[in-house]
């Protein structure tokens, strides 16, 4: 199986320092190995998440249909927000599959992506809405508020512990997602008196690999069990 991966990052910075592109490769790489296909290209893109224009995505489409490959993503949401965005993909002929979930049919895509652009446009009604209110009653907001003091530090370790809990509360989903098939089977194997280990050993046995395209160990285990049952 002939693979073309895309990768995405949304800043020119990001792409420079390689911030987010190490865990994309990783992603795609471990999508490699269980499937047994062969990565062929890469394209790296430096583009805005709602910026349907894109030059190396279009050229890896490209690639994916000269190859009669699979165009490999490591994340939906690196894909794109918008729902026809991901139809018109879907309708270019050419085979997808996103690392984070893969096997996800295309419904299923064009689900996510929809609730994805739901989400956002109702965040920016909402803002928008508030501070349309606060003007209304003369409400002086961001820094031209009274006695506000800007505490750039304090905002830079708020933001990184929100970007923290985000990033924790998206690798569960996408542990959650990959490892569902083996949800039954795990959680009848602890309600069994089996530990931790020994579910790992007869996963291994049965061929499973984790998403890092690593054998089960017993802490892998133990954080799946805590996900499902948390």
């Amino acid at each position: 199986m002939k693979l073309v991966a895309y990768y995405r990052v949304s800043t020119k910075r990001q792409g420079e320092s390689g911030w987010g592109l190490d865990a994309q490769r990783a992603a795609v790489e471990a999508h490699a190995a269980r499937t047994g296909g062969k990565i062929v290209a890469e394209f790296v893109e430096v583009e805005s998440g709602r910026n349907n224009e894109r030059e190396k995505l279009r050229d890896a489409i490209s690639r994916t249909r000269a190859v009669r490959g699979t165009l490999v993503i490591a994340k939906l949401d690196r894909l794109a927000r918008n729902v026809a965005f991901v139809s018109a993909l879907m309708d270019s002929g050419v085979e997808f599959v996103c690392g984070d979930n893969p096997n996800a049919t295309r419904l299923t895509m064009h689900i996510l992506a929809a609730v994805a652009e739901d989400e956002a446009r109702r965040i920016s009604e909402r803002t928008k809405a508030a501070l349309a209110q606060a003007r209304g009653r003369d409400v002086k907001l961001g820094t031209h508020r009274p006695g506000h003091v800007i505490d750039h530090a304090k905002g830079t370790r708020n933001g990184l512990k929100k970007a923290v809990a985000a990033a924790a509360a998206v690798r569960l989903k996408a542990r959650q997602d990959c490892y569902k098939d083996l949800k039954d089977k795990v959680l009848g194997m602890r309600d069994d008196g089996d530990s931790f280990a020994e579910i790992a050993d007869a996963l291994n046995q049965e061929g499973r690999i984790t998403t890092g395209g690593k054998e089960f160990q017993a802490m892998t285990v133990k954080r799946l069990v805590d996900a499902w049952e948390g």
